[in-house]
């Protein structure tokens, strides 16, 4: 007989499985139906499920009961089979593993961080149903996960505290900051559920394995408690329609280490993770004896700061079209520099704005600003173009995703665009919101992005979305987004040239780092009669540097570049990744004009350092300090 679940945790970790719904979702089962609902019409698939994680070495596992409420269960109409669903994941996922493995019955949220959503009464209600009926199988414990409040948190686990003795895991959402979504310190947040009965506490979805260990290391201190972690494979990737993830078993296997360091007492895999992300972490633990002794530094910096741009936008000046030159004159003519800078997620813009005059004092040709990148909420980039413009008389580049405006807000955006004097945008789709801080949000995704940069140039035209004549013509300057790290370049230059027939006119790529690629890059779209911003962002540390390259889509570093910010932090490794930076534009810049700067973790100072190099190798700095400029 296998002992207690709290009798193994205090002697040894506990490995869990990995994702249920995308792992479906990867066999062809499509997004929009319920998972939780395969439970009784198609049994065989969600055993074979559990059956391929328990082979993997998980020893924790799951059932396939997370959103099996009735409140979440009603949007298919199945809000009568709460108990039927919810036993048959329990009996499912017993009769799949051996017996030393521990089922524990899976429990979502009800509001998902949306807090006005539902009554509180509704939510106690869906709670305690699908509760009782778990707490009457043969369940080892109880899993609270994906939680975003603790209000929420609490709510559940005060009321299987009520009914039982049985070992709870409680774990938030989070996205490497240090306080749940409404607003408690994760420090505080893990007290208050441990005096309430919580056993386990840990983190689960919403990122990867850097912004779990982020927050993990925010609590460490907390040594009486056991934590657990279920980290995604990474940022998800939205390519010909179908997610991907990037985070390799390999990377998984490193970082469960580091989760073991922290004093993670159960280490398994939520979105995007396999059964191969499972064993390559079972291997890596093998032997491996419980030690909170080396605890990895975090870096200071928020989520905010962490956001790259998904689509590697292009971005172009703001000013009057017919009385300053564009950048794409601009960039014809001479090397031209644009610089992104995150809008905040807060109400500060102190430092933004103190980054737009550093930048506009080294005079760049553009400040661009993400629209809500990676579908994390932020400052409208519509309004800080404009003080950008105001206030230090940069040019603003604004970015307009398709998943947050339907037709009608997108061209109302437009106009307004237009009435401010901002004529250069990039058409981007946008991260799906279900993978951002407001997952209860809806992607609208009226338009694809070929489609939006089509119906921006018939603004142009004077003609309106709807086909009726406008009374004015816009004058906008279309960017495009394009991803070259991908194993086949020609296809993806297929792909950037529909773009360019649907009116784009220039053209921004993502993050490069190997100057082989930057010469593939030139060669591949020489052809190209609209000029290519070729796509920088300095490296902060060598954990940035892991983070990108292991889950952060569209992006791939060089085995050279990640060995060289290996172990280096703060200072030491911004210097090496202004350094590679420097290395990169010696590469790009004879073979290229635009060049654009993303800043990392708004450490405008790097990019102040890479834009003066830039004048410096081309030789332009009396060009730039000519009344054409100013």
């Amino acid at each position: 007989m296998k002992p207690e679940l709290r009798q193994v945790l205090a002697q040894k970790i506990l490995i869990g499985d990995g994702a249920m719904g995308t792992y479906l979702y990867q066999q062809g089962f499509p997004v929009g139906i319920s998972y939780e609902e395969l439970n009784l019409i198609q049994s065989e698939v969600v055993a074979d499920v559990h059956r391929r994680y328990y082979e993997a070495g998980a020893r924790l596992i799951e059932t396939n009961t997370f959103s099996a409420n009735r409140e979440k269960l009603s949007k298919y109409g199945l809000e009568q089979e709460v108990e039927a669903i919810n036993r048959a994941g329990v009996e499912l996922a017993r009769s799949s593993v051996g017996q030393d493995a521990y089922v524990v019955g899976a429990i979502g949220p009800i509001r998902a961080g949306m807090r006005k959503n539902v009554r509180t009464a509704d939510v106690e209600d869906a709670l305690r149903e699908q509760i009782l009926v778990l707490l009457d199988t043969q369940v080892d414990g109880l899993l609270l996960e994906t939680f975003y409040d603790l209000e929420e948190m609490l709510i559940a686990l005060r009321l299987i505290r009520q009914l039982s003795s049985i070992p709870v895991i409680c774990q938030f959402a989070t996205e490497g900051i240090s306080t749940t979504h409404d607003g408690i310190s994760l420090e505080d947040a893990f007290l208050r559920l441990k005096e309430e009965g919580a056993d386990v506490i840990g983190f689960n979805c919403r990122t990867g394995p850097n912004g779990i260990l982020r927050s993990l290391q925010g609590v460490a201190q907390l040594s009486d408690i056991p934590f657990s972690v279920f980290p995604n494979a990474g940022i998800p990737d939205y390519v010909d329609g179908r997610y991907s993830y990037a985070a390799t078993p390999e990377y998984f296997a490193e970082s469960a280490l580091r989760f073991a360091d922290l004093g993670a007492r159960i280490i398994g895999g939520c979105c995007g993770t396999t059964p191969e992300h499972i064993a390559a972490m079972v291997k890596a633990l093998q032997g491996y004896e419980p030690n909170r002794s080396e605890v990895y530094a975090a870096e200071s910096v928020s989520a905010a700061e962490r956001a790259v741009v998904t689509e590697a936008a292009p971005q172009t000046s703001v000013r009057e079209a017919d009385v300053e030159p564009t950048l794409v004159d601009i960039v014809k003519q001479r090397h031209a520099v644009i610089v992104e800078l995150d809008p905040p997620r807060d109400l500060d813009i102190g430092k933004f704005m103190e980054g737009t005059k550093a930048l506009q004092d080294v005079h760049v040709d553009a400040i661009t600003m993400a629209d809500n990148s990676l579908a994390v909420t932020r400052m409208s980039n519509l309004a800080l173009g404009m003080l950008v413009k105001e206030q230090h008389g940069a040019r603003p580049l604004i970015h307009i995703a398709c998943r947050d405006r339907n037709s009608i807000g997108t061209q109302s955006h437009l106009m307004g665009l237009h009435a401010l004097g901002i004529d250069h945008v990039l058409a981007v789709t946008g991260d799906p919101a279900r993978f951002g801080d407001l997952p209860g949000a809806s992607s609208v995704y009226d338009m694809t992005s070929f489609e939006m940069i089509r119906m921006i140039k018939q603004l142009n035209e004077g003609i309106a979305f709807s086909g009726k004549p406008l009374k004015k013509k816009a004058n906008f300057i279309v960017g495009a987004a394009f991803n070259p790290n991908v194993k086949y370049l020609d296809k993806a230059v297929q792909r950037l040239e529909r773009k360019i027939e649907s009116g784009a006119d220039y053209i921004m790529t993502q993050p490069v780092y190997d100057p082989k690629l930057i010469e593939r890059i030139h060669e591949a779209t020489k052809h190209l009669d609209v000029p290519v911003f070729i796509g920088i962002m300095p490296l902060a540390s060598g954990r940035n540097a892991e983070y990108l390259h292991n889950e952060v889509p569209g992006i791939q570093l060089s085995d050279e570049v990640r060995a060289r910010m290996t172990g280096l932090e703060g200072e030491e490794g911004r210097k090496e990744g202004v350094a590679i930076a420097k290395e990169l534009l010696d590469a790009a810049m004879p073979l290229f004009n635009g060049i654009y700067f993303m800043t990392p973790f708004l450490f405008y100072d790097m990019s102040v350092q890479l834009t003066q190099y830039v004048w410096q190798k081309a030789e332009r700095c009396e060009l730039l300090l000519s009344p054409l400029l100013k």
